[in-house]
């Protein structure tokens, strides 16, 4: 094995000495430089796989010695070593292995190599499943196979991708339930949560026999994520008059403070161990951990922010109380725009003057007077037909609403009172990956996929991989101590 390495490794130094000159001719060849910096891209590739294969030539097969006891059994070094390949960044190398079982039956029990070595389950090495996870999080999984062949020389399939990024997927749970919480000095003294749905277009179970939509069909179908976001922030003290230079005129404040330690979630609703769980009791399931994990004495407001959706709200109260409920102030300027288009044009200064003083008073704690005024006009317009069911769907809207609606209090206290996190969080979670054009899923791919967005999304990709290799590690090769202990006391 010594020699096989030294080997190997002779060649990469050859394979150094060629790159070094080829500049060497590229430079009094006035070669233009991006067709030398792509050819050492491609050498270094070479070089890399040679001096990988002297690694593994290096380390040796994992021959222990005839016998091995493990458990209470002896095991016997099975006659044959075994190839299996490893697909790494640089290319493919074979990894020969000796491998530990029962003579009769021939079953691998114990393989020390794998263990020494880490290996993952599957043949790709797990920098290359991190890079190309770390595309395919991000757009399609063809372009990310694409981008690996053009980088890495390397062909994979998108069927091989897609398994990848289920099994991936499976050490997300665990990997959230382990972080620890966050160090109070950390944290801002309010705790915010927020959510939202956005649909994800699903395949259809079996398509129509004669390839054509039936009458009344929808061109796709959709089920419904439920979309969560968590973090602590500092109060924000402002007035009416500043909410409304913010959303009428786009004057933001430069002093907002920035949410801290966020964390975003999207469950659609699945069969889980047989049983099919609802993504909206999922989310709000993990709000209550969170509150009860940054929150243990009650001292910290909790603030929640959403629009109008009853089923949201009725969750909430199912798995948490004394939370300060606030209705999304953009969710009420829709209905207050709305409201404005009965009386006059799409557009118009009217239009505008009219929302600006609806939205003011609403701000000052004015909800009543203010559908007490549409309606009011609404009688001495003679608003009639589809004017006044518009109208009155604002109003209902309002009205339904107002306890969520208490914007006096909450300016004052510097709670938030928009929900853009979840709004955002529907966009980059959701739509930017799941709804390109064609784009069409079946809920297990689904909801890896946006596990693992969410991952990214909340800016702990790199510590998802650490954390994941070493439980794959644990549970691939729960003998590891073992082949440490007996390969220390070989060298």
């Amino acid at each position: 094995m010594i020699l096989a390495q030294e080997q190997a490794i002779l060649k990469g130094q050859q394979q150094f000495e060629q790159m070094a000159e080829f500049v060497r001719h590229a430079s009094r060849d006035g070669r233009p430089i991006h067709e030398v910096e792509r050819g050492l891209w491609e050498q270094s590739r070479q070089l890399g796989l040679s001096l990988m294969a002297g690694f593994v030539q290096g380390v040796g097969t994992g021959d222990l010695g005839p016998t091995l006891e493990h458990e209470g059994r002896t095991l016997n070094r099975l006659k044959d070593t075994y190839d299996r390949p490893y697909v790494s960044v640089f290319g493919e190398l074979p990894v020969t292995r000796h491998v530990y079982g029962t003579r009769d039956t021939q079953k691998h029990e114990v393989v020390p190599l794998d263990a020494r070595l880490d290996l993952p389950e599957s043949n790709f090495s797990y920098v290359l499943q991190d890079w190309d996870q770390n595309l395919c999080v991000k757009g399609p999984y063809d372009e990310g196979r694409e981008s690996v062949q053009k980088m890495l020389g390397l062909k994979q399939s998108v069927a091989s991708l897609e398994k990848m990024n289920l099994e991936m997927a499976k050490q997300v749970a665990p990997f959230f339930e382990q972080l620890p919480t966050p160090p109070a000095e950390e944290q801002g003294s309010l705790l915010v949560l927020t959510s939202d749905g956005k649909g994800v277009p699903m395949r259809k179970d079996e398509p129509a026999k004669s390839g054509r939509r039936k009458k009344g069909e929808k061109a796709n179908r959709k089920r419904m994520a439920c979309v969560g976001a968590v973090y602590t922030i500092e109060p924000f003290v402002r007035t009416a008059d500043d909410v409304v230079d913010e959303v009428m005129r786009k004057q933001a404040s430069q002093n907002r403070p920035v949410p801290r330690h966020k964390q975003v979630r999207a469950e659609l609703t699945r069969q889980i161990d047989g049983v099919e769980v609802n993504g909206k009791s999922l989310i709000f399931g993990w709000f209550k951990h969170v509150v009860e994990a940054l929150n243990p004495d009650r001292k910290k407001p909790v603030v929640c922010v959403m629009d109008g959706e009853r089923a949201l709200w009725k969750m909430l109260m199912n798995f948490l109380t004394g939370i300060i409920c606030i209705l999304d102030i953009f969710h009420v300027l829709e209905r207050v725009w709305q409201a404005a288009h009965c009386f006059y044009p799409e557009g118009s200064d009217e239009a505008r003057e009219f929302v600006n003083q609806r939205l003011k008073r609403i701000l000052e704690g004015e909800v009543g007077r203010v559908i007490g005024g549409l309606k009011q006009m609404a009688t001495k317009q003679n608003l009639r037909g589809a004017k006044l069911k518009q109208l009155n769907s604002a109003i209902g809207y309002l009205h339904n609403n107002r306890r969520f609606m208490k914007y006096d209090e909450y300016l004052a206290a510097g709670y938030p009172i928009g929900s853009g996190v979840a709004e955002g969080a529907c966009r980059h979670l959701v739509k930017d990956r799941m709804e390109r054009t064609g784009m069409r899923w079946v809920v297990p791919s689904a909801q890896a996929m946006l596990d693992l967005r969410a991952v990214h999304a909340s800016d702990q990709w790199e510590e998802f991989q650490e954390y994941r290799i070493d439980a794959e590690s644990h549970r691939l090769y729960p003998y590891k101590h073992l082949v440490a202990e007996v390969w220390s006391k070989a060298a």
